[in-house]
């Protein structure tokens, strides 16, 4: 299969605007959390109503995922993307129109969503695609730090500004931002057929071993969000934080989580198990931490920093892992793996809801700490049959 590798310059752009547009899909995506009650008021709804545009929004990625996918296989990336990217900017705009009502915003949300829900699986095969094989864990990693950043910079900023200049603005910034993605990746990207790129199918297919990651995408992120959709009762009723407190361990957990991907990104072409199977083991000790040792302020601090630094990697790993060992289209299945992850969000969250009454908040973190170790056995399970030369040893080529 042929591989169209413009000139150095020109792959940095393509991939720091793909970097820009996972920040402000990200942004976009949770950004009604920290203007919830703005959302609300300005548009006369409850405070479930606009919550509902999150929730909303990733059950639209989850459904969307497979199905665009498929239907786009054929279609070259270059107008894919601009396609996509045209998307968030109309919508993010439309979100920002002074007159528009709850229901146009949801609408905007939901297009908006589908089009998250197929940039996410097309991102990494279109990147990947511009470099030699051998660098692909690292332009994922790149491109997770894009998206980490979203929970680091983009939502608080986009709160703050959203509560001095109205929540019409984050969007409007939002809607810029998209056009400066769009036009750099129509301009830049090269139109060639999307089979043509190395990228387009798994380097080492292994059905197992797919089967396996997806189910550690399903468990870990269910398991997570079981505990973590509750963490703000957490912090208040069992480690004792007062309100002002919150966004400060918040904005500690986002840092960790960047830094997490900053670290782990470089080393994925190298040691492609270990930095799936490291991370998923630091979740199952900082959730089943968080519910022994939560009453002490200190230790939920630590432990938190250490869910943020395992809970992105763990994703990036499994979307690493996913161009790995596909078994057919990449982007088939890295869409299966990003409709894994928001099941296992809402999934979590649900769990976590059915829990709250039995167990308080407390509890929702031991069951997230189990889900997560029932994921470590998963991710182990297959490694005394999988292939060492595919799934364990550094690649050659990588050094």
């Amino acid at each position: 299969m042929g591989s169209v590798r413009p000139a150095p310059w020109r792959r940095a752009a393509v991939v720091a605007a793909l970097m820009l547009a996972a920040f402000t899909f990200n942004t976009t995506e949770n950004l009604p959390v920290g203007l919830l009650s703005l959302m609300a008021d300005d548009l006369r709804v409850s405070l479930t109503a606009v919550g509902t545009l999150v929730t909303g929004y990733g059950l639209a990625v989850a459904v969307g995922s497979l199905p665009l996918a498929h239907v786009t296989r054929s279609v070259p990336r270059r107008y894919l993307m601009s396609g996509l990217l045209a998307v968030l900017a109309l919508a993010s705009w439309l979100s920002a129109l002074t007159a528009v009502s709850y229901g146009l915003l949801l609408a905007a949300r939901v297009a908006t969503a589908l089009a998250q829900a197929l940039f996410w699986a097309v991102m990494g095969p279109v990147a990947v695609g511009l470099f030699p094989p051998e660098r692909r864990g690292r332009i994922i990693g790149l491109l997770s730090v894009g998206g980490s950043l979203a929970t680091v910079a983009g939502v608080p900023a986009g709160t703050w500004l959203g509560g001095h200049s109205g929540w019409r603005v984050p969007f409007a910034v939002l809607g810029a931002l998209a056009v400066v993605s769009l036009v750099t990746v129509a301009v830049l990207l090269p139109s060639s057929r999307p089979q043509e790129s190395h990228a387009a199918y798994g380097a080492a297919p292994d059905r197992r071993r797919f089967a396996v990651v997806l189910t550690t995408t399903a468990l870990s992120v269910t398991g997570a969000f079981t505990g973590f959709t509750y963490l703000v009762a957490f912090l208040d009723e069992v480690s004792g934080f007062g309100r002002d407190a919150v966004s400060a361990v918040l904005l500690a957990f986002g840092a960790a989580a960047l830094a997490g991907v900053t670290a782990v990104g470089p080393l994925l072409d190298r040691y492609p198990r270990a930095t799936l199977t490291v991370p998923v083991a630091g979740q199952t000790v900082a959730l089943t931490g968080l519910y022994a040792g939560g009453g002490s302020q200190v230790a939920t601090v630590v432990l938190l920093m250490l869910l943020g630094a395992s809970v992105a990697p763990t994703f990036m790993a499994t979307q690493s892992q996913v161009l790995l060992v596909a078994p057919g289209r990449t982007e088939t299945a890295l869409a299966a793996n990003s409709a894994a992850f928001n099941v296992g969000v809402a999934a979590g969250a649900l769990l976590g809801g059915v829990l709250l009454p039995w167990t308080g908040t407390r509890g929702t973190f031991l069951v997230g700490g189990l889900l997560t170790a029932v994921a470590l056995l998963v991710l182990s399970w297959p490694a005394a049959v999988a292939s060492r030369t595919t799934v364990d040893a550094p690649e050659p080529s990588a050094r």
